[in-house]
């Protein structure tokens, strides 16, 4: 078991690969607004930054370093967050596509997926009767029929290239136990080095679901695999965001926001930034007698290289 600490790291999810244009005019796609809300977010107590491009003509996920270049300088510039730029990006994009941003940047951290997975977006395409662009329904639906691809050797590729090449370190993204399993073995292989910072994630289709008992199963098999060479957060997809963040804090672990996961603020009522999200469960982690972690926190904790060390 990790050692317990009074200090929480609060990350920020963007924008994603999820969410379209059509469900929220808050979730940013251009340059200015992901600059905006990254350092407004920030600001509020996010001491992570994770983050996807998007097209701002249309919107649409794109793996182009230039779109990440259009906005990572103004957020480094503009705050102390560590930049956790996805190696994940969306469901559409090879494993090269993936890499292309992140090699050239080679920030901090970087997230990574740790099993492939039917991840399924293809309801929420029924909630809608109109689109603000014409590729965001097809996109939606054709993952009714597809699988999102990371296997032992995508995850031991990304690790080379961006671990032991360039110094970035890992958010491992875990939908599901075996993917807490995937990320043992890769320990076991000397792949990964502790310490590492697992994300335990509830709610998207084709993953773990959002049931308490499902959180305290994860975490309990991640203390028997990993002991204390492990820092957790908790991300929970959709209306379960606050509660399950509320529960990672009584826990002992950390949270993820942000409207790459969630575009909701309440039940019933969208979120008007990436900011709001992170001042409500800063809101909830301090009435809870707990802290947020800083940059600098962060930083030492997982053994980051610095922002100076980046390529943006």
């Amino acid at each position: 078991m990790p050692p317990r600490t009074n200090k929480v790291i609060i990350s920020c999810a963007l924008t994603g690969g999820i969410h379209t244009p059509t469900m929220s005019p808050a979730l940013p796609v251009s340059p200015d607004m992901l600059a905006e809300q990254g350092v407004a977010a920030s600001q509020a107590g996010a001491a992570v930054l994770h983050v996807h491009a998007r097209d701002a003509r249309d919107g649409r996920p794109t793996p182009d370093p230039a779109a990440y270049m259009a906005f990572l300088p103004r957020l480094k510039e503009g705050c102390e967050a560590i930049i956790n730029v996805t190696t994940g990006g969306s469901l559409n994009m090879t494993v090269d596509d993936r890499l292309k941003a992140p090699v050239m940047l080679r920030p901090e951290m970087c997230s990574l997926n740790m099993g492939s997975m039917n991840f399924a977006l293809y309801p929420l395409a029924d909630r809608y009767q109109s689109w603000k662009y014409d590729w965001e329904e097809p996109y939606l639906r054709a993952t009714e029929d597809s699988v999102f691809r990371n296997t032992f050797r995508d995850i031991a590729r990304i690790v080379s290239v961006l671990g032991q090449e360039h110094g970035c370190r890992f958010e491992h993204e875990c939908y599901d136990v075996g993917h807490l399993y995937n990320l043992a073995h890769m320990v076991d292989r000397k792949v990964v080095q502790p310490p590492f910072f697992v994300q335990m994630i509830f709610g998207v289709l084709g993953g773990i679901g959002s049931d308490l008992a499902n959180l305290l199963f994860m975490k309990q098999t991640a203390d028997r695999l990993f002991g204390s060479d492990y820092v957790w957060s908790v991300l929970a997809a959709g209306r379960q965001q606050m509660p399950f963040a509320a529960q990672s804090v009584l826990l002992g672990g950390s949270v993820r926001v942000g409207l790459e996961d969630s575009l909701f603020i309440s039940r019933g009522t969208l979120a008007s930034s990436n900011a709001e999200q992170v001042i409500k469960v800063r809101s909830i982690i301090e009435t809870l007698g707990y802290e947020i972690a800083t940059p600098a926190d962060v930083r030492q904790l997982l053994g980051l290289k610095g922002a100076s060390a980046v390529a943006f």
